[in-house]
């Protein structure tokens, strides 16, 4: 830990008791409850070009998701360790633990999922949310980043074959992972200092079981879950915002906003000229963007 920059100068560290372990937080800022989710191949240091300018109007937690970072890693088979029901508890405990009871949500791809989660299980919860670069239910909804869709169901495939796999060399299936789905096809939106971040959470075999197992619970026991809440007329009740890279999710593809319109009254939506990793790629306009909603 103390070969990797400090990429939140004024933020302190948290290690807070979940049902999952110790799940990792970063906190910093003065108004509102804010937390914040990262994505796939990342940590909470994919915040770090947004998270200082939200501090100035909010009181930011960036956290690492179970399985990720500096968060536990629990065992588990089959995903069920890692739902993104479970997950979301472990948002709560954390903020409960710091002292938010109620809170706004931004959350990034596998982040977003779990915020989705969050609002339909305790919509009392949320004071807004703001959900980047995902479709409601299907990974594969208006992709235009065909290798983005073929490692999540590499990922979702049943153990130990996609672990045994990655393993072979960690640092290369990460970097393809990123680099592939930027718009730029290039490593150079993350900067050296964070790509060590990246690196060291992935170089674990527990960590590489604990994010298969992650998009393994996606792929089934989250999805059936979804598909129950959709058929029983379940909605998200808090102000929603949809973000999305215009690479990730085109315009010229299926409409992403309707998408998310199913299901909720009032969501909004906006996009940036990134690919899937947009406060990376375009903080200045993701910042703007997620200023504006919140």
């Amino acid at each position: 830990m103390s070969q990797l920059a400090d990429l939140f100068p004024g933020f302190a560290s948290h290690w807070i008791d979940t049902q999952a372990g110790k799940i990792f937080a970063r906190s910093h800022g003065d108004g509102p409850a804010l937390v914040l989710l990262h994505g796939f191949g990342e940590t909470n240091v994919a915040w770090r070009k947004v998270a200082p300018k939200l501090a100035e109007r909010f009181t930011v937690v960036a956290m690492d998701l179970r399985g990720y970072g500096w968060s536990a890693a629990p065992a588990s088979e089959k995903g069920e360790a890692y739902t993104k029901r479970e997950m979301a508890d472990d948002v709560v405990k954390v903020m409960e633990a710091l002292g938010h009871v109620q809170f706004a949500l931004v959350g990034h791809d596998r982040g977003a999922r779990v915020g989705f989660r969050l609002a339909l299980d305790h919509p009392g919860r949320l004071t807004k949310l703001a959900l980047i670069n995902i479709a409601p239910i299907d990974d594969a909804f208006g992709a235009s980043d065909l290798w983005r869709v073929g490692r999540a169901r590499f990922l979702a495939t049943e153990a130990p074959r996609p672990e045994e796999l990655i393993a072979l060399d960690p640092n290369d299936f990460l970097e393809e992972a990123l680099k592939s789905s930027t718009k730029e096809k290039s490593l150079d939106v993350f900067g050296e200092a964070a790509l060590a971040h990246y690196r060291a959470a992935l170089n674990d075999p527990a960590r590489i079981h604990a994010f298969c197992e992650d998009f393994r619970a996606g792929a089934t026991i989250d999805k059936e879950a979804l598909i129950a809440d959709k058929a029983a007329g379940k909605k998200l009740l808090v102000p929603t915002f949809v973000l999305c890279g215009k690479t990730t999710f085109p315009a010229d593809g299926p409409s992403l906003l309707d998408a998310w319109k199913e299901w909720g009254d009032d969501v909004t939506g906006a996009s940036v000229d990134s690919g899937l990793y947009a406060m990376e790629e375009a903080p200045a306009a993701t910042l703007r963007a997620l200023e504006y909603f919140l």
